[in-house]
């Protein structure tokens, strides 16, 4: 977890997550129920130790259906127990119900007009269990709820936004600046103790100039770093032409990193004025999403401490809109650090990056916490923000 923290002054509480599968629960909030009628069916899963996508294609298998045909509104843990609404099209609801899958459950279906997409959801309700705590713990995480239920929680992007290396941001800085070989050069090397000892083997062989033993070891569910590095065997070391090979799918989700880091990075920045607002900055209403600029803080700033509206912060791209003032400045010195402007986000080759505005800080709908075999904290949360931006004021630092 990060090392700065709003609620800095209060000590945290330490501790582990995920321990077990059932201490992290997710209970999925729809935007809104299936019609009753339509060509689709939306249905409700209840998986435990499954990631969404695996989900998706035990379903489908079972549904004798191209994974392509199943829709969902967002990801889920794979260490948790989890709740979610998919959607799949022509098929029954009782067909669907029928289904008897191993960790996977589904609990009612029901038919819809249209597929579900993603962000087709309110948001998501949480219980997490932290284990290693004793009941003393309680009274500091009451004290720590009491600031970020007053102030908000910082709405970074979590761990899980920047891939399995932690490099995914690092990765997108180089599709923005258009540097190919040093993206081939980190997509196929830095070995990273979170993978298995074949890939950390390919990539090392591949940085010692072994390539077609790195070739070799990296396994076929690699599928893009293998076909990037057959690119590079076959033209001789033509880094332009491996960089090429890499889908505009994948380049596309790794500058949407490189955008959340640098947001990131703002949210530090103002860290200690998450729920204050000067004039020249761009506030998002709550609820909803509209942004306005302040003219008159003296006339916003009640507005902010009864949490309708929130300074919000940058995700940088090509059409965003700026603040001005010291948060535009602040902006303005995040970008020229990176030599970069904000017409660099439409990169070519069809990525592009529209950008927009995100609120730096956000609320814990109906938090509760109490102790059973460590610290249970319950709490909703709209779509888009982070847990474990929240666990992070809690635990600190464990």
């Amino acid at each position: 977890m990060q090392d700065r923290y709003l609620t800095e002054e209060l000590p945290g509480i330490g501790g582990t997550i995920k321990e077990r599968v059932e201490d992290f629960q997710v209970e999925e909030i729809p935007l809104y129920p299936p019609s009753g009628s339509g060509q689709h069916t939306f249905f409700e899963i209840r998986k435990q130790g499954v990631p969404t996508f695996h989900a998706v294609r035990v379903i489908a298998r079972a549904l004798g259906v191209p994974p392509a045909r199943i829709g969902y509104a967002g990801l889920k843990d794979a260490r948790a127990i989890t709740s979610q609404v998919l959607s799949v099209e022509g098929v029954a609801p009782e067909a669907v119900t029928a289904l008897d899958l191993t960790d996977i459950h589904v609990v009612w279906a029901e038919r819809h007009e249209r597929r579900l997409k993603i962000g087709h959801l309110r948001g998501n309700r949480f219980t997490i269990r932290v284990r290693g705590v004793d009941r003393t713990a309680l009274a500091r995480c009451q004290a720590i709820l009491e600031v970020l239920d007053r102030r908000g929680v910082p709405n970074r992007f979590g761990s899980q936004r920047f891939g399995q290396r932690g490099d995914s941001a690092r990765l997108g800085r180089f599709v923005v600046h258009r540097d190919a070989e040093s993206f081939v050069q980190a997509f196929l090397g830095s070995p990273h103790a979170n993978e298995s000892g074949n890939v950390q083997a390919a990539r090392a062989k591949y940085e010692a100039g072994d390539w077609e033993v790195a070739l070799r070891l990296f396994p076929g569910n690699m599928a893009d770093e293998r076909r990037a590095l057959q690119s590079l065997i076959h033209s001789g070391g033509d880094y332009g032409r491996a960089y090429r090979s890499v889908p505009k799918r994948l380049k596309t989700f790794l500058l949407s990193a490189f955008q959340s880091a640098l947001f990131n990075e703002v949210v530090d920045a103002r860290l200690q004025t998450l729920d204050r607002v000067f004039a020249g900055d761009l506030a998002m209403k709550h609820p909803g999403r509209s942004v306005f600029r302040v003219e008159d803080e003296a006339v916003e700033q009640p507005r902010a401490a009864r949490f309708e509206i929130s300074p919000t912060g940058p995700i940088f791209g090509y059409k965003m809109m700026e603040a001005m003032g010291q948060q535009g400045d602040l902006e303005a010195q995040i970008l020229a650090t990176e030599e970069l402007g904000l017409e660099d986000f439409r990169v070519g080759g069809g990525i592009k990056a529209r950008g927009g505005r995100r609120s730096l800080r956000f609320q814990l709908i109906d938090p509760d916490l109490w102790y059973d075999e460590g610290i249970l904290l319950r709490f909703e949360l709209q779509k888009g923000c982070y847990a474990t931006a929240a666990l992070a004021e809690f635990m600190k630092g464990a």
